[in-house]
């Protein structure tokens, strides 16, 4: 079983990818963020090597303009070697990756032209994964797409518009349920009748059920049936609801302890499972701490190092709970110590904890700083204290100087975040 998490990496140095609009476009500005983007990718499946990440989507917004007729460049051929370079290091570390095209992405659709369109962009996300050279066990996502008032027909649709699409997008391609119109018994309805794996989705099945009765566990099992070797195992979406937010919307971390639930409920399965989440892999690391077995308590002490100011900032009382928590090293309390933060980052900060934060940060500066960055950061507090200036602007000077004297414990930690 391996964990992972979809397009984006939080905290990571030069992990971003840049985008432009049509109006800016030009070929030497097309060049300039492709380039960018692949090193950003690259420093991406590094983390993700570095902590032990097997499961990664690749953002669609890669190549910008990808499947449109307005990016002209052979990019394939330009970045060759980019993209062979990141191919070895996925395949070389047993990474699996895959991709998901957005909402426009409709197979279904009775507009012609919107159709063709999709047809263009599934051949695009194709040519992104052929050219890391993986297999076909390297999948691309889709949605079923819209109803437009006859699901029957709609369905037809699809398996009509399916037959089109030639055989390195039907290798790689894999449907999933939505959450308004696609239950997961429609999904496998058409899977088994086109011979396309279904990829089940829990939050969308919660939202959009098809029988109450039955239990995740289960449809994953009918999911695996439609899933074949050369496909890899079995994927699966997992996320949890934002309660303050419309329902669909992903929580902004997996609360651990509901995972767990999940995770037992499913244990043994041979199954990979991509978290859809705002912390991206904040998340992704702690699932894959909290069910790893043998592990000593070195790797909650590393994490520790990352989380200890933000959880400080948050909640002192929660910041010593998980001091005295890690002082027995023969332990691995990995579900209480994710358990201590979480509960910590609900907590309300105030001007008192986030001064006294910012104080056990300066600690590193103070005998390094020069006398204007001293006067500088002082200033700054008293100005905190009396309303005239924000804690990021504390936090942007004390990052400044993190940089400057390369103090590479606080260039990991979250607190800058």
């Amino acid at each position: 079983m391996s964990i992972g998490y979809a397009c984006l990496t939080i905290g990571v140095p030069d992990a971003n990818l840049k985008s432009c609009t049509a109006k800016s476009l030009t070929e030497e500005k097309l060049l300039e963020i492709i380039s960018y983007n692949l090193k950003s990718l690259k420093n991406i499946i590094e983390y993700n090597i570095k902590n032990n990440i097997k499961l990664f989507r690749i953002s669609s917004d890669l190549i910008p303009f990808g499947s449109s007729h307005l990016n002209q460049l052979s990019w394939w051929n330009i970045f060759s070697q980019e993209f062979g370079e990141i191919g070895r290091k996925i395949m070389d570390n047993d990474i699996r990756v895959s991709m998901h095209p957005g909402q426009y992405t409709v197979l279904n659709s009775p507009n012609d032209d919107v159709v063709k369109r999709a047809i263009e962009d599934l051949n695009y996300h194709v040519k992104v994964l052929d050219n890391f050279g993986v297999g076909e066990n390297h999948k691309i996502i889709l949605h079923i797409g819209g109803v437009y008032n006859d699901k029957e027909q709609a369905i037809k649709r699809f398996a009509d518009n399916y037959k089109r699409l030639n055989d390195q997008v039907k290798e790689r391609l894999v449907i999933e349920n939505d959450d308004k119109s696609y239950n997961i018994n429609d999904v496998l309805k058409i899977g088994n009748g086109l011979n396309i794996p279904v990829v089940f989705d829990n939050l969308h099945n919660e939202i959009n059920c098809y029988d109450r009765e039955k239990s995740d566990s289960y449809w994953i099992s009918e999911c695996n049936k439609t899933w074949k070797e050369k496909d890899g195992r079995q994927k699966i979406h997992y996320s949890q609801q934002d309660p303050l937010k419309k329902a669909g919307s992903h929580s902004n971390t997996i609360k651990i302890n509901k995972f767990i639930e999940f995770y037992e409920s499913v244990k043994g399965k041979d199954i990979d499972i991509m978290l859809e989440v705002k912390d991206k892999n904040f998340s992704a690391v702690k699932c894959i701490n909290s069910i790893a077995e043998n592990t000593k308590i070195k790797k909650l002490e590393e994490e520790w190092g990352r989380y200890k100011y933000k959880v400080l900032e948050n909640s002192p009382s929660n910041y010593l709970e998980i001091r005295k928590l890690l002082k027995d090293k023969t332990q691995y309390p990995a579900v209480k110590f994710y358990n201590y933060i979480e509960d910590a980052m609900e907590e309300e900060i105030t001007i008192g904890n986030s001064i006294n934060t910012a104080l056990h940060v300066w600690g590193y500066f103070k005998n390094l700083a020069d006398d204007k960055e001293k006067m500088s950061f002082l200033k700054s507090i008293e100005d905190y204290k009396n309303g005239k200036v924000s804690i990021k602007l504390i936090k942007n000077k004390l990052f400044k100087m993190a940089v400057k004297y390369n103090e590479s414990y606080l260039l990991n930690s979250y607190y800058f975040l």
